[in-house]
């Protein structure tokens, strides 16, 4: 299957080693990666904080850099979430039929990236390999919009050499949510003091995720109070094998912190 990536400008900018793994494990499983280099922003940050007129241009350039794909793969949640949930309300604001229907015609074939391996693919064990304690942090977005359910935590119990731990409370935010963490600073770090609790209580080297915008959140927690602690998204556990394994380093071991560089 020919497979267009949508890395989106989060971790296009921030964490592009998780764009690199997305390739790897869908080429690994025989499949061809395209990326349209035409691609910007779904829109997300525009349209939620109330720039709605100027989303609107930034779902015309999605439609037309994908729509002719058989299917589009994002590594993130939020992403996925905000097509499916406003890119129907969008194309009617604009108020062009033929935008409306091309995409009516896309969005079925969007899909976020642990998603496309569980229910498009009919995929559990993806080949990986990771010999380290995990817990996996649930975004809400993933849990609520998408209903991922227990497709991530699949993924990863078939992980080799893998020591799944599950977190306490998996349904409850970490606080982050964009710009809620700014205009609601207090909440948010409450929030976020609670989801580090429960990560340290599980005794994980490695927080995982499917969204890396809730990563980066809990990461600055963790690094701040020096706790050891990385974290890193699905796909780069789900791309790890033991040949790439022997020649890495665990995050953690870069500088103590487990902040990834």
């Amino acid at each position: 299957m020919k497979v267009a990536l949508f890395i989106t400008c989060y971790n296009d900018t921030l964490f592009p080693a998780t764009g690199k793994a997305v390739v790897e494990v869908l080429e690994r499983l025989g499949h061809t990666v395209e990326f349209p280099a035409g691609q910007t922003c779904c829109g997300q940050m525009h349209w939620n904080t109330g720039y709605q007129d100027e989303a609107l241009p930034l779902l015309e350039r999605f439609v037309t850099q994908f729509e002719h794909s058989e299917a589009v793969v994002i590594p993130s949640s939020s992403c996925v979430a905000m097509m499916r949930d406003h890119y129907g309300i969008m194309a009617e604001k604009i108020g062009d039929p033929q935008l409306i229907d091309r995409v009516k015609t896309l969005l079925p074939r969007v899909w976020e990236f642990s998603e496309f391996l569980t229910k498009k693919l009919g995929l559990t064990d993806v080949g990986a390999y990771y010999p380290h304690r995990v817990t996996y942090h649930a975004s809400c977005h993933g849990l609520r919009s998408l209903h991922l359910g227990d497709g991530p935590m699949s993924l990863l119990r078939s992980v080799k050499g893998i020591d799944l731990v599950e977190i306490a409370n998996l349904d409850r935010c970490c606080g982050f949510g964009g710009t809620f963490a700014v205009k609601n600073a207090d909440v948010s770090s409450a929030m976020l003091a609670e989801k580090t609790l429960a990560v340290l209580d599980t005794g994980a080297e490695t927080c995982a995720a499917a969204d890396n915008s809730c990563l980066m959140h809990i990461q600055g927690a963790l690094h701040r109070q020096r706790t050891g602690v990385a974290t890193m998204h699905l796909a780069e556990i789900l791309a790890g094998t033991e040949e790439t394994h022997q020649c890495s380093i665990h995050p953690k071991a870069i500088d103590g912190t487990g902040v990834r560089i």
